[in-house]
C-alpha cells in the first residue's frame, strides 16, 4: 500500500501553480521582449526568397515619419523615435503627461550579396517592410545541361 497525501492525489497542480505564482517577481521586466535599457524592442521577421531578403518589423501605432533606415557599408540600421505630449488643465488640477519611445535594430548584411542602391522600405498596417534585393551574381541559376566534348 502506497501512502500519499490527499492533496497530492486530488489536486496535484494547485500547489505548484501557487508556488510558482508567488515565487516569481511580477515587476521583473528583464525578459527577452525588453532590451537592457528596459525599452521594448519590436519583433522582427526575416524572409529570404530567390530575388531578395525581406525584413518585417512589427511596430503598430507608429507612422512612417517615425522611422529611419540607414545603410553604412554592410550594416543596416532600423530605428524609430516617437514623442507624445498631453496637457490637461482644470480649475483644481493640472496635469502634463509625455512619453518618449525609441528603438534601434542593426543587421549585418552578407558582404557582396545585397544591392544596396535598390533597398526599399514601406510602412503599412503596423509593419515596416524593408526589401533588400540580391545581386544578380548571387541569385540561384536554373539547372543546365553541360555538353560533353
Amino acid at each position: 500500500m502506497t501512502l500519499a497525501k490527499i492533496s497530492d492525489r486530488m489536486f496535484p497542480t494547485i500547489p505548484s501553480f501557487f508556488d510558482n505564482f508567488f515565487s516569481r517577481d511580477l515587476m521583473d521586466w528583464n525578459n527577452s521582449n525588453f532590451s537592457s535599457t528596459n525599452s521594448t524592442l519590436p519583433a522582427v521577421n526575416i524572409k529570404e526568397n530567390e530575388e531578395s531578403f525581406l525584413i518585417e518589423v512589427a511596430a503598430p501605432g507608429l507612422a512612417k515619419e517615425n522611422f529611419k533606415v540607414n545603410l553604412d557599408r554592410n550594416l543596416l540600421t532600423i530605428s524609430s523615435e516617437m514623442k507624445q505630449e498631453k496637457n490637461e488643465n482644470d480649475k483644481k488640477y493640472s496635469r502634463h503627461e509625455f512619453s518618449y519611445q525609441s528603438f534601434q535594430r542593426s543587421f549585418t548584411l552578407p558582404e557582396a550579396t545585397v544591392e544596396g542602391d535598390r533597398i526599399s522600405a514601406k510602412y503599412a498596417d503596423g509593419i515596416l517592410y524593408v526589401t533588400l534585393p540580391k545581386r544578380e551574381e548571387v541569385k540561384p541559376k536554373p539547372a543546365r545541361e553541360i555538353e560533353i566534348m
